[in-house]
């Protein structure tokens, strides 16, 4: 998911527009404000304000870009669904896109656009098929005893010690081996891509630039890396996808290197967040955290499936939709739309909406009527999101049932929240627990060492 500017510059000035109310309102004294350092460590009394009084909300984002934020349920679906609602950046300022304020920076210049992210029908729907032909449920269902394997390995690098920063050591790690061992990335090629993640998200600050560097070095390997393929065929997701075909159709080399490169970079800053804010979030909520670990102890898998659909609800890796531009004038929430604006849709607001969700600040673990939209709606519902739950499952009930008591080494209103616009996770999470006395797992053999900050 793109990253985005960060918070720490000041706070962009709100249009705080009610509903039923034009552009040119003057601003709500009584508005919350936005995109601050203290809005990042907890959005959600702003949203409770906008659901209720600005549901549609026009405001101007930390980049200088002006775009409608949705926060109810309701308008959110409407909106993830509505066809008139494109993902291709065409339809907005040329100059915005270019210069990375709109998008994933980098990805013009890198010529990696013609990826899910960006494409409307039909041409969507040629790249979903041909797509979903090599990342199939079966191939990730496969896979989990990889992802359990990479869990236990990083768990091992730290359990002795007992404490750990959940982030750098562990949360951060698995999904990039996780997709690099998918993908068929070689295991003396997958730091680069473990670097090359760090700056596109901008895990320890980067030098200016950085992102748009690390995407065009992404970029290169990976087509040198399909050329390799192609002479030598394998199991991996990459041979997968240069033998998907569809009535002769085959993916392009270009459009094979955006789909991988989407797939790293959408999928695992997704599941970064979802291992980290989950657990933090059963760090806070004792009483589910020992529901969950006692479910995990007698070998039940309901409540952990349940429970990582709650999470992503609760506190999900995903604060807003990707970028959505008008193409024809529309109304959602009682607010015209005009062309050319963009709409982003916040998730995170819409999956606390009290209309939808009973108990809606609640974390209930065992709640079954959940259709929440942690992972989108619509055509463009996550392809990865299969893996993302393995991973989540995998890495919750692991730390659960080996760290049995492990426990915040910081105070919650200490930990920093990473900027950005469309994701939300944390800069780091320091854990403590009683040291396993020894690893019950071989040294790891996952590439590198625990990641710089």
């Amino acid at each position: 998911m793109p990253a985005q500017p960060d918070p720490a510059r000041p706070a962009a000035t709100p249009s705080d527009t009610p509903a039923d109310a034009s552009a040119d309102t003057p601003v709500d004294a009584t508005a919350p404000q936005l995109f601050t350092w203290e809005f990042a460590s907890d959005p959600y009394p702003a949203y409770a304000w906008l659901r209720e009084h600005a549901p549609v909300h026009r405001t101007t984002l930390p980049s200088g870009v002006e775009a409608w934020l949705v926060t109810r349920y309701a308008d959110a679906r409407q909106a993830l669904a509505d066809s008139r609602l494109s993902k291709n950046p065409a339809y907005h300022s040329e100059q915005a896109h270019r210069t990375g304020r709109v998008g994933i920076p980098g990805e013009r210049q890198a010529d990696l656009m013609t990826h899910l992210l960006n494409i409307d029908p039909p041409d969507h729907t040629r790249l979903r098929r041909l797509v979903s032909k090599a990342f199939t449920p079966r191939r990730v269902a496969e896979f989990e005893p990889r992802v359990q394997q990479l869990t236990d390995r990083l768990i091992d690098g730290f359990a002795q010690r007992g404490s750990a920063d959940l982030i750098h050591e562990f949360a951060f790690p698995l999904p990039i081996y996780a997709i690099c061992d998918m993908l068929g990335v070689p295991a003396e090629d997958q730091d680069d891509f473990r670097d090359w993640a760090g700056m596109m998200i901008r895990h320890g600050g980067g030098q200016r630039g950085g992102v748009g560097r690390a995407v065009k070095r992404m970029r290169a390997y990976l087509l040198e890396l399909i050329h390799r393929k192609r002479a030598d065929l394998g199991d991996d997701l990459i041979s997968g996808l240069i033998r998907a075909s569809d009535h002769g159709e085959h993916l392009t080399e270009n459009e094979a290197a955006a789909m991988a490169f989407i797939l790293l970079f959408a999928g695992f800053e997704t599941t970064v967040n979802l291992i980290g804010n989950g657990t933090y979030a059963l760090l806070r909520n004792p009483e589910q955290r020992r529901l969950l670990q006692g479910s995990v102890a007698r070998g039940e898998s309901a409540l952990l499936e349940t429970g990582i659909e709650e999470l992503l609800r609760y506190d999900g890796p995903v604060e807003l939709a990707t970028w959505r531009f008008a193409t024809r004038p529309l109304t959602i929430g009682g607010v015209d739309i005009p062309v050319g604006d963009p709409v982003l849709v916040v998730l995170a607001a819409a999956d606390r909406d009290p209309a939808r969700f009973a108990d809606e600040n609640t974390l209930d673990l065992a709640r079954t009527d959940n259709p929440h939209l942690g992972f989108g709606h619509g055509i463009h519902y996550c392809i990865g999101a299969p893996l993302a739950r393995l991973e989540g499952r995998a890495a919750l009930a692991t730390l659960l049932s080996r760290l049995p008591d492990l426990r915040l080494a910081e105070s919650p209103e200490n930990l920093r929240w990473r900027g950005g616009l469309i994701m939300r996770g944390l800069r780091e999470l320091p854990v403590e627990f009683s040291p396993e006395s020894r690893s019950p797992h071989a040294p790891p053999h996952v590439p590198g060492a625990p990641a710089t900050r």
